[in-house]
Parts: C-alpha cells; sequence; structure tokens
C-alpha cells in the first residue's frame, strides 16, 4: 500500500444505540437509533449523519480547490449531503444512498455543472461511492 497522506482511527462500541470516538481522543459521539427507524434518538446523532457530514465537508473542499485552480477561489460554495438509507432488494437488507445539493455563486448554470463534475471526480468520499451507491447531484447558482 502506498504511505497515506492522512490516518485515522475510529472506534464503535456500542452499534447504532453506542458511541463512536476517535483513538486519539480528538472526537467522540454519542449514537441513537432514529425514531423514524423505531429508536429513541432526539438529540444523538446517527451514522448517516455522520457520513453526509464528511461527504459534504469532503465535496466541498474538492470543490473549493477546482475553483480556486482555475482562479475562481473567491466562490464560497455551499455543499448539503442528504444521506438515504434505501430497501436493498437484493438481500432484503438496506442500503446507502446520497443526494448532493451544490449552490455556487457568479457564474453560469454551465460553468456551475462543470466545476460539480469535476469535483465529483476529484473529491475521495466520490471516487469510493460513485461505482456503489446511488448518488444524485443538484446544482444551483444564486
Amino acid at each position: 500500500m502506498v504511505k497515506p497522506l492522512f490516518e485515522t482511527k475510529v472506534i464503535s462500541n456500542g452499534g447504532r444505540d453506542g458511541k463512536v470516538f476517535s483513538e486519539d481522543n480528538t472526537f467522540y459521539q454519542d449514537l441513537a437509533v432514529p425514531k423514524e427507524m423505531g429508536g429513541n434518538g432526539v438529540t444523538e446523532s446517527n451514522p448517516e449523519q455522520l457520513f453526509a457530514a464528511g461527504y459534504s465537508a469532503c465535496f466541498n473542499n474538492a470543490l473549493m480547490h477546482i475553483l480556486k485552480s482555475d482562479s475562481k477561489g473567491e466562490i464560497e460554495p455551499e455543499v448539503s449531503v442528504t444521506a438515504y438509507l434505501l430497501p436493498d432488494k437484493q438481500d432484503g437488507g438496506v442500503k446507502l444512498g446520497a443526494e448532493l445539493d451544490v449552490t455556487l455563486t457568479d457564474m453560469t448554470q454551465e460553468a456551475a455543472e462543470t466545476y460539480v463534475e469535476k469535483a465529483h471526480n476529484y473529491c475521495p468520499y466520490s471516487k469510493a461511492l460513485k461505482e456503489s451507491i446511488d448518488i444524485e447531484i443538484q446544482v444551483s447558482v444564486n
């Protein structure tokens, strides 16, 4: 394996009704099953929220990198990710899906879509996921 640029380890105890924490103690989050899935979760997080947070931050950073490399570094994109648990007909279980809503300013719709496509090809999350889960991307310009 190639030497990593960065690595982190997060440990889970208790599954969806447990906790996750980093080995170096810089991250800690209580988890709970959401009410929509029969749980009691009110203020605790869940794996889908953590996934959406990571994907939105990573994609936004990839997009900012692409914009900066094209001398458009003053543009501050907004990226929201909705994570879905979807029925999986293959095994009767569930599978992950995602929708990205990307908003850019000061450019045409066509340019915005081009930048977002470049970011989708650059983002490590997108690279890992685009062949394995359903991803929809919506692009808007303000």
